[in-house]
């Protein structure tokens, strides 16, 4: 069993962190795992995208070709558009429809929202709304991860959260908490959809 997942956004906004959560619930598993990154101007707001592969078996390249992604995790709409190209037909797009204007000449949201709404398999929350609803405003990305975990089935829900309790333990047990309730949100929304 295989899973290559592309995960995407910009800047500061938590995608590195999601991968990392990942990472971890992988390596407690024993799975194999090869991780590429790209870090665009991440403090300034740039794209910043990361690909993994999880297998049961030996994983020989880091990079997932065109038309190979079962799933895109993006915290941006026009983010999750531009790694389209290399989802597999029946793969899954999970994003936040939130977008994050940072360039000039950003596309039309509307348009942005409407041809993500086009393909087969989305799952799409305003996520950044979603977490400051909730008092828990820095972890819109772990709703996210939260949102994409029964899609990730090379791993369980219950594996990706307890990564979530050994990533974040040195922050001390509040981010811990509060992290947790993200996910548990994005899990329970993601359960609508088949």
């Amino acid at each position: 069993m295989k899973k290559n997942i592309i995960l995407s956004g910009v800047g500061g906004q938590g995608i590195l962190s999601i991968a990392t959560v990942i990472g971890e619930a992988a390596t407690e598993a024993n799975l194999y795992l090869k991780q590429a990154e790209v870090h665009g101007m991440s403090q300034r707001g740039g794209d910043v995208q990361s690909n993994l592969r999880l297998s049961t078996e030996e994983i020989y390249s880091d990079l997932i070709a065109k038309g190979k992604a079962d799933i895109i995790i993006a915290m941006e709409p026009m983010e999750a558009l531009r790694y389209v190209p290399y989802l597999e037909k029946d793969g899954w797009i999970i994003t936040s429809s939130e977008p994050l204007i940072n360039i000039p000449n950003y596309p039309n949201v509307d348009n942005v929202i409407n041809e993500l709404k086009q393909m087969p398999h989305v799952k799409m929350l305003k996520i950044e709304a979603l977490a400051k609803e909730n008092f828990i405003p820095k972890s819109a990305n772990m709703i996210l991860l939260g949102m994409a975990a029964n899609c990730i089935d090379i791993l369980s829900p219950e594996d990706l959260r307890n990564a979530i309790g050994k990533i974040f333990a040195a922050k001390g047990e509040k981010v811990v908490e509060d992290n947790y309730k993200a996910f548990d949100l994005g899990l329970q929304y993601s359960l609508q959809y088949k």
